[in-house]
């Protein structure tokens, strides 16, 4: 998906992108608060990547995130205002932290055997984007991906269908980027 997602962002906008890997899987929102180590991990991941850009003289053009996270959360049960509290405030904190512009928001998916366990963390994701002027949602295809056929398993997604989103997304990132310069 990251893949997918850089190059269709770089063909939009025509800016390279340097991507900082901070995920970890089948984590829920409440390990991701400022505070916690993903969240620490995180901020000091960005800090040093940042630094090794600047001893190399390469000039940061744009800072952004992209987030996709959520599935534990519905396995969990998470209270959705909950859920959406949390993660507006842990990405408002990055953004303070890191000098985040924008996030860019990749809804979560469905279940496979389950489809409707995840809707309560889906419309809490979608309720953020509308609320939150700094975080704009790039794709929302993987709820699809059940009834398409493109699940590996009851939570993961074949590679194509990580490949569709990604494209979709880093599309939709290029273009928001490149329409509000």
């Amino acid at each position: 998906m990251v893949s997918a997602f850089v190059n269709a962002y770089v063909e939009e906008t025509k800016v390279p992108v340097v991507g900082v890997s901070c995920s970890k899987g089948g984590s829920a929102i409440a390990e991701w608060l400022p505070g916690t180590p993903y969240y620490r991990d995180a901020v000091c991941r960005m800090k040093r990547c940042e630094a090794f850009l600047k001893k190399q003289g390469i000039p940061i053009v744009h800072r952004f995130m992209v987030w996709c996270q959520g599935c534990t959360d519905g396995d969990l049960h998470t209270n959705p205002e909950v859920y959406r509290l949390q993660t507006a405030d842990m990405i408002q904190a990055f953004q303070k932290e890191c000098g985040i512009e924008n996030c860019f928001l990749i809804q979560i998916g469905n279940h496979r055997d389950d489809p409707n366990r995840y809707l309560p963390i889906q419309e809490a994701q979608l309720r953020l984007a509308e609320q939150e002027p700094d975080i704009i949602m790039v794709s929302r295809q993987f709820a699809e991906f059940a009834e398409r056929g493109l699940m590996k398993d009851e939570f993961h997604y074949c590679q194509e269908g990580y490949n569709l989103v990604g494209t979709e997304a880093g599309r939709n990132a290029g273009r928001y980027v490149t329409q509000n310069k």
